[in-house]
């Protein structure tokens, strides 16, 4: 299924029938009165397939990633939720200049998720601290059992040894006896209880981290690289470093996703992020912004530096030859384009992102296959 744009007013049209144009908490027991529930079942369940076809076909026809951002964003547009979204969507697609990542990313504001993010991520927090508080106090009690534990012992011991009343002693012991096992079996579970906080607090910390990770090419993500942004922006400026970012964009990607397949086409992304990947150090960050484009950080390099380290290795991808590995067809020549500005030469990290962007899209421009520095009052 292709949808070519939004503007299609037999889907909507049916979407309102369906009861699904203002939003999916309609409820499935909501049967129109004189109706056959069954029937109306089968039809909300047809338009709910319907609905999520037409968000899948939007985000492979666009080449966007299935993330939480893109579902919410391509929900609320194709639904009718966001009317005004829809318009914009459908008024870009009418202009032919096409969806892209970047593009649907600055008309929702950055991040259609950012709200869900940022509530998940004090949730997370909150989680982290209040288990840290469980562990330290599930420690401090386990610490406390054992020394009562101890002194149990020795109370035990002492009454065994004890000469006086046996009845009374030896009903004593058994007291002791039986208070210290049951606090083996306390001790025992605090144990166990410590040792399970500890392991929930590194699977929180192993969920963080994921979180900014690119799970196809192992890269840092979008969110992991604007946070880094931030951070190397602060710390180049007070050292008085220079700061250069680039964006990469893999050309012609759309044909080959359409000529041999979205497998194939991941391939071809990973090789790319491989190829980006081997510039890294610990003052050049390479992330996947979205889709075929990646972003690139370099901190103490001048943009003609960069330049002639990504124009290396953009020389040295457009020699490799691919094939896809199911039908053995060449690829043909598989090669990137970059925009490269320098940070500091605009008002804030932002104007320098969007600065590369439209070095990158001048490349496109005029051929592909090269990299282009941003002209400094570029914004």
């Amino acid at each position: 299924m292709t949808v070519h744009t939004l503007a299609m007013p037999a889907p909507v049209r049916l979407l309102d029938w369906f009861g699904l144009r203002r939003g999916a908490d309609r409820h499935r027991d909501a049967v129109p009165a004189g109706e056959d529930p069954a029937i109306a079942l089968a039809i909300q369940d047809a338009a709910r397939r319907l609905l999520l076809d037409m968000i899948g076909a939007f985000l492979l026809d666009h080449h966007l990633d299935v993330s939480g951002a893109n579902l919410v964003t391509a929900h609320g547009a194709i639904s009718g939720i966001d009317h005004k979204l829809a318009k914009v969507i459908d008024a870009r697609l009418k202009s032919q200049l096409g969806i892209t990542q970047e593009w649907l990313d600055e008309v929702t504001g950055g991040d259609a998720y950012a709200s869900y993010r940022a509530e998940l991520e004090g949730l997370m927090g909150r989680l982290d601290t209040e288990l840290h508080a469980f562990a330290t106090s599930t420690r401090a009690a386990h610490v406390a059992t054992g020394d009562y534990r101890t002194a149990l012992e020795q109370h035990v011991a002492t009454l065994s040894q004890a000469e006086g009343s046996e009845g009374a002693i030896a009903g004593l012991a058994d007291l002791a006896a039986a208070m210290l096992e049951r606090t083996r079996r306390i001790e025992d579970d605090m144990r166990r209880t410590e040792l399970e906080a500890r392991s929930l607090r590194q699977s929180l910390a192993e969920a963080r981290r994921n979180a900014d990770i690119d799970h196809l090419t192992g890269l840092p993500n979008r969110r992991a690289f604007e946070a880094l942004l931030a951070s190397q922006h602060a710390e180049a400026m007070a050292a008085g470093d220079a700061l250069t970012v680039a964006f990469c964009d893999i050309d012609h990607f759309k044909l080959v996703n359409d000529t041999h397949g979205h497998d194939t086409g991941d391939r071809v992304i990973k090789v790319i992020a491989e190829a980006l990947s081997h510039i890294s150090n610990e003052h050049c960050y390479v992330a996947r912004h979205g889709g075929e484009e990646f972003v690139i950080l370099f901190r103490g390099r001048t943009p003609q530096d960069v330049w002639t380290v990504l124009d290396e290795t953009r020389e040295a991808l457009s020699r490799r030859r691919m094939v896809n590995r199911v039908t053995d067809m060449p690829l043909g020549l598989v090669t990137f384009s970059g925009g490269i500005a320098d940070v500091f030469a605009h008002p804030e990290p932002r104007a320098a992102l969007k600065a590369a962007d439209a070095a990158l899209y001048r490349a496109k421009a005029e051929g592909r296959n090269r990299i282009l520095i941003a002209d400094r009052e570029a914004a």
